[in-house]
């Protein structure tokens, strides 16, 4: 029942999209002062190398720190630029209602990245307004382009396929859809 509401109904839609803005400003923005700013991760990943999240003695997310060792570090430049692009990409995503489901998911994964390094900030808050966003599906783009783009996407990609299980758009469903 709830999560009937969360996917189909329209007033939740205009939650989500009040939700969506929100997150999705918040996103463009840190993106947009990196991707404009010079942004550099080295410094930021080297510090949470050297002074990992620790519980007493032990280091609470050890995979991390050795990720972060020989992936991240040696590779700062290439991490520097998913960084900034990404937080820009996905604020774009969750402002246009654009693949709504996928720019919430790798907003959570960003999060979680900078919550493993000992960085709290709004990380908390962005994961469960985006969770909320991902159990919507595309009822959180109702209000967006993927009213749009969803329905067309499956059309080309079950263009072939046979349509009685309702998989795929018919024609039908895409003119009603716009």
């Amino acid at each position: 029942m709830i999560g009937q509401f969360l996917r189909e109904n329209k007033y939740a839609a205009g939650i989500w999209l009040f939700l969506r803005l929100y997150l999705g400003w918040t996103w463009l923005t840190l993106g947009w002062g990196k991707v404009t700013g010079g942004f550099h991760a080295g410094g930021y990943l080297q510090g949470s190398a050297a002074n990992p999240v620790m519980s007493g003695e032990a280091v609470l997310y050890p995979n991390y720190v050795a990720f972060l060792e020989n992936v991240a570090i040696p590779n700062a430049d290439a991490f520097s630029v998913m960084v900034a692009w990404g937080e820009l990409l996905v604020g774009l995503g969750l402002i246009l209602g654009v693949f709504t489901s996928a720019a919430a998911f790798f907003g959570v994964v960003m999060n979680m990245s900078f919550l493993f390094a000992g960085t709290i900030s709004t990380n908390p808050w962005m994961i469960m307004i985006s969770m909320f966003i991902i159990a919507a599906g595309a009822n959180a783009g109702r209000y967006g382009g993927d009213r749009w783009v969803l329905p067309y996407l499956k059309s080309v990609v079950f263009k072939n396929k046979n349509n009685k299980k309702g998989f795929g758009a018919t024609e039908q469903n895409l003119s009603e859809a716009v």
